[in-house]
């Protein structure tokens, strides 16, 4: 009795391998795989998913930078801190207001001691004080 039961339980496994293997077979010689009528669906809604995971992402650190910047905010009031963009704008209002009747750029400062005439004079002044009265003589002869 349990050869027989052992022996239709052998068969109707080699059966059954035989029907699986069989398709295999012939995808491996090149046969026309079985097409899945829900394939197109299940990968519209795969896509789906993997968008609305991305989605849900970029949601998520869109928050976190939100946060953050609240924080950083939180610190610059607190200790008088401008923002990078608020420094430049204030810079070029200025530039802009400094400029703002003439027709050519703003001129640039210039360092003390540097340029003036008046100033050169009295350079050339000072040192003649210290010249020497013979000395003086022969610069006052040419």
């Amino acid at each position: 009795m349990k050869s027989r039961s052992l022996s239709l339980y052998i068969k109707k496994r080699a059966m059954g391998m035989t029907k699986g293997a069989t398709k295999d077979m012939g995808k491996m010689l090149g046969g026309e795989e079985e097409k899945d009528p829900d394939a197109q669906k299940k990968e519209e809604e795969r896509q789906e998913a993997l968008r609305q995971q991305e989605e849900e992402r970029k949601a998520k650190y869109a928050r976190m930078e939100a946060e953050r910047e609240n924080i950083r905010q939180g610190i610059r009031d607190k200790y008088g801190i401008k923002k990078k963009e608020e420094k430049e704008a204030e810079a070029a209002a200025a530039m802009e207001q400094a400029s703002e009747g003439s027709l050519t750029r703003p001129k640039k400062a210039v360092p003390a001691g540097c340029g003036d005439e008046e100033e050169e004079e009295s350079i050339v002044d000072t040192v003649m004080k210290f010249i020497p009265a013979p000395l003086m003589d022969m610069f006052n002869k040419k």
